[in-house]
């Protein structure tokens, strides 16, 4: 690999989708193992505000919740839940034990929606993506954000 993982919290996001492109699977998974596994996903995850487009949710409200798999033993999953109301988008610091809709994966299959490199419902067919709850609002999700793309 050549980028450093410990400069991907403070990369851009067309930055961070471009250096994740240039990723292969085992790659993104080694790095989401170790000391990075929680900053990447929060500075991911601390984007979603200013990258969500409240035209395209009109008066959506729901819990969204992301169980990230393939942690160390000690910690196999870290999870995120993103918040849609009243027109806007706030990812939560606690998540709840209710959600409208939760989404499972792996790393490799959360960087490339986050970069949008993975067509989602492609993943969830192949049953790389694990979906329960609400599937509609499953689905509608990543049209809800400015995905920056490699």
């Amino acid at each position: 690999m050549d980028s450093d993982p410990s400069t991907f919290e403070s990369m851009t996001p067309q930055e961070f989708a471009r250096t994740v492109k240039a990723m292969s699977d085992n790659e993104i998974a080694e790095v989401m193992r170790g000391e990075h596994r929680v900053p990447i996903p929060d500075a991911i995850f601390g984007r979603f505000p200013e990258l969500f487009r409240a035209d395209k949710a009109g008066a959506l409200s729901a819990v969204i919740q992301f169980r990230i798999t393939g942690g160390p033993d000690d910690h196999p999953h870290d999870t995120y839940e993103v918040v849609i109301d009243d027109g806007a988008c706030s990812i939560s610091d606690a998540p709840g034990e209710q959600s409208d809709a939760s989404l499972m994966m792996a790393p490799p299959e959360f960087t490339k929606i986050a970069t949008g490199r993975g067509n989602p419902t492609m993943l969830v067919m192949r049953g790389k993506i694990k979906v329960k709850g609400d599937i509609a609002v499953a689905a509608k999700f990543p049209t809800l954000f400015d995905i920056p793309k490699a």
